[in-house]
Parts: structure tokens; C-alpha cells; sequence
């Protein structure tokens, strides 16, 4: 089976696709991952075929209006504002992005997986295969058990469900380009319903994987039979793979140490929110590693408990931490999950609010603390509760029981197989 998984985004989106290939591709199949052409290494280090496409809208990443709404969360008429002109200037910039799958779609494939934002259903009908919508937060198929975790307005519990039509609403955004694409680059008709990746061709339900945990969603969840809640997929540390000498002496020379990273997520003013950082750790008392990822954390001046890195594998070094302090992504939190350890979630913008009340809500966490109110103090007292708390530690290691037991890439790869 030959399977062609398209994605793009920063590392936190990518990754967890590449954990699906990976398991894929231990199961005796062929898989090709389509991710922005600056993140190759996280699939070359397994092996992985890889397909390089334009980094897109990943090249605003630093642009200061970017990082203001993603510090704010789009609230407000500024930030909606923001937000439109987000969505005017990826279009342009998506428009390469998926022009690149096209060209990666031609050599073929047996089955098309891809996240719901990206309309790579299209490449599947033209290759005339499965198209299969791979998630990797709850946002995209309704249900009457939660609102949109993209919305971040209260609703009454009755129009929870019909809460999940803003997502579609908001895609359509992207309408015209993905209209020309069929037109013009696969010759496909603009047919009805061209824009519903829940639904094939024909019409009938497209078979949906969600790569996360039914472990930490609310409950009375309604999804309908053709959607697959797998468990969260992880990609492991790369064959080889070893720790810095200055890292391993590090973890050597004292108490396990709590795990601050905020992976690509950068507000306004990295320096501020370093310095919020290195005051909590000195006040909470504890030692910390220090990850940079895209800019969110810029510190000077380190003390000698406080260790600054740049990036490592999750599953090695999670499980080496006291607590998991973090921005919610969905890939973070369940590497946390996994570890089980005790978190603390710091959300900045989109999912990540709902995945931190979520933790808190499982009772692996204390109350989240948003980014856009950090403070020294705030942060102090959170991470000694998630040291200290034995309740917190507790629920941590049960309910990491739970996530590795799932074993979610290999469950999602038995549901591609039983599609052929």
C-alpha cells in the first residue's frame, strides 16, 4: 500500500504525521510525507521519504503582527482584524504550498491522508483513491459533547454542534484558490460539495482519524461510526539518537528538573516572557530545561540551574522531567500525557486553551496559566504545585497508563489497511 500523507505547518504540526508515516512504514507499507521543505530533518533522521513543498505561510512567523495575535488569541476588533489579514496574506502563499502537493500527488498513491485544513481530497479524486482527513485537534467534526475549541467564546451546550460550522466558514476563505486548483491544475469540475472533506466524491462519509487521546476529551462524546479517535501519534527519537554531554551532565548534577518550552509559538516580546521564566524557576526553587524552539523563550543571562537547549526528543527526555511546562499544542500535550508526568500549560492562541483546561480538568495540571497574563508569580506557583502535589502526580502517571496503551499510530495504520 502506497500511502501519500500531506501536511504543513510548523514542527508541532508536522510531526505527528511523521510518527504515522514512520508506523506505516513498520507495517511493511509505502509512505511518502509532503511537509514544508525547512522541516525534512524530522522525517530524515527515520528514513522517511520525504517530499520538500514551499514553506508558505510559515515565513510570517516573525512578523510582529503575527506574533501580537498570537499573543492575544485574535480577541477583540483588533485582533479579528488581525486575523483577516492573516488569512489575505497566506492565501497567496498557500496557493504554492498546495500547487507543490500537486506536483508530489502526480506519482500516484493508494490512499491520500491529510489534515482537514488542507484540501488535498481534491489530489485524491483526481488519483481517483480514498481520501482520508487526518486531525489533530477536535475542531473539525461536530459533536454535541463540547463547543469549537477555536472558539473562545462560552455558548449554551445546545448549539454546541452547530458551533463546528465556523471552522468550514472559515476555509472557505480559501475557496477560490482551491476552486482554481481543480480547474485549472487537476481538470476537475466544480462539482457540489467540493469543499466538504467529511464526505467522498460520491457523497458518502470520508473515514475520519483524530490523533488524540477520547482519554482527556469531555464526555458524552456522539462522533458517528466513520470517525476513528486513534490515540495520539508519536514519533520516536531517531535511530542513534544521544543527548549532549553538557545535557547529560546536567541531569546528572541535581533533582529532576521541570521542562519549560513553548515550541513555535512567540508572542511580542520573547525577552519578557524569558525573564518571567528564569524569576518563576528561581522562586518555585527547582531547576529547569530550557527549550528555545522558534523564539518564544530568549534568555541572557542563565544561572547554573537552568539549562538552555535548543530542541530533543520528547520521549527521551519527558519522562527525565519533574513537570512539563508548555503551550498546549496538541503534539506537546501528549507527549506529556505519555510520559506521564505532571504539566503546566501556558496556551497562547487556537486549541491550545482547550487541551490546557482539558489537563486541568483530568486533574494532571493546575489552572492554566494564558500567556497573555504570565507572570513570575503565576508561574512559581504553579510549577510547585506540579512538583509537589502527590494528587497531581498521581492522576499523571494513570492516565499515562492510558495514552501509551492506546497505541495510536498502529491503530490508525490497521484502519488505512482495512480502506484497500
Amino acid at each position: 500500500m502506497r500511502v501519500l500523507i500531506l501536511t504543513h505547518g510548523t514542527r508541532g504540526d508536522v510531526q505527528p504525521y511523521a510518527g504515522l508515516a514512520l508506523a506505516l512504514r513498520q507495517a511493511g507499507h509505502e509512505a511518502v510525507l509532503g511537509a514544508p521543505a525547512a522541516l525534512a530533518s524530522i522525517a530524515r533522521g527515520h528514513g522517511i521519504p520525504f517530499a520538500p513543498l514551499d514553506d508558505g505561510p510559515n515565513k510570517l512567523i516573525d512578523d510582529p503582527g503575527i506574533r501580537e495575535a498570537i499573543e492575544t488569541n485574535y480577541r477583540g476588533l483588533r485582533g479579528k482584524k488581525v486575523a483577516l489579514q492573516v488569512m489575505r496574506r497566506s492565501k497567496p502563499l498557500m496557493a504554492k504550498v498546495f500547487d507543490d502537493m500537486a506536483t508530489v500527488a502526480e506519482a500516484g498513491a493508494d490512499l491520500v491522508v491529510h489534515p482537514p485544513g488542507i484540501p488535498a481530497h481534491h489530489f485524491a479524486e483526481r488519483l481517483g483513491v480514498p481520501a482520508v482527513p487526518a486531525a489533530l485537534q477536535p475542531v473539525w467534526v461536530p459533536t454535541a459533547a463540547f463547543r469549537n475549541p477555536m472558539l473562545p467564546l462560552p455558548l449554551p451546550k445546545a448549539l454546541n454542534r452547530v458551533s463546528y460550522l465556523s471552522i468550514k466558514l472559515m476555509l472557505r476563505l480559501f475557496g477560490g484558490v482551491t476552486d482554481r486548483l481543480r480547474k485549472e491544475r487537476l481538470g476537475l469540475p466544480l462539482r457540489r460539495g467540493r469543499h466538504d472533506f467529511l464526505r467522498q466524491p460520491d457523497g458518502s462519509p470520508a473515514t475520519v482519524l483524530q490523533g488524540f487521546s477520547r482519554h482527556v476529551l469531555p464526555d458524552g462524546l456522539d462522533y458517528p461510526a466513520w470517525v476513528h479517535t486513534t490515540g495520539f501519534w508519536f514519533l520516536p527519537a531517531p535511530p542513534g539518537w544521544a543527548p549532549s554531554a553538557e545535557l547529560a551532565a546536567f541531569l546528572e548534577a541535581g533533582d529532576a528538573p521541570v521542562y519549560i518550552g513553548f515550541g513555535s509559538m512567540a508572542g511580542t516580546d520573547p525577552a519578557r516572557v524569558g525573564r518571567v521564566v528564569v524569576e518563576s524557576v528561581r522562586r518555585a526553587g527547582v531547576r529547569a530545561v530550557l527549550a528555545s524552539g522558534w523564539g518564544g523563550l530568549r534568555v541572557n543571562d542563565l544561572p547554573d540551574t537552568v539549562f538552555m537547549l535548543d530542541q530533543a526528543p520528547h520521549d527521551w527526555l519527558f519522562p527525565r522531567m519533574a513537570a512539563i511546562v508548555h503551550h498546549g499544542g496538541s503534539g506537546t500535550t501528549g507527549a506529556a500525557l505519555r510520559a506521564g508526568r505532571p504539566q503546566v500549560v501556558c496556551p497562547f492562541v487556537a486549541d491550545q486553551p482547550f487541551w490546557a483546561a482539558r489537563m486541568h480538568a483530568a486533574g494532571v495540571a493546575p489552572p492554566p496559566q494564558p500567556q497573555r497574563r504570565l507572570t513570575a508569580d503565576g508561574l512559581a506557583a504553579a510549577i510547585r504545585r506540579a512538583t509537589t502535589d502527590p494528587a497531581i502526580t498521581r492522576a499523571a502517571e494513570s492516565l499515562g497508563h492510558l495514552i501509551r496503551a492506546e497505541n495510536g499510530a498502529d491503530r490508525a495504520v490497521k484502519i488505512l489497511e482495512s480502506l484497500l
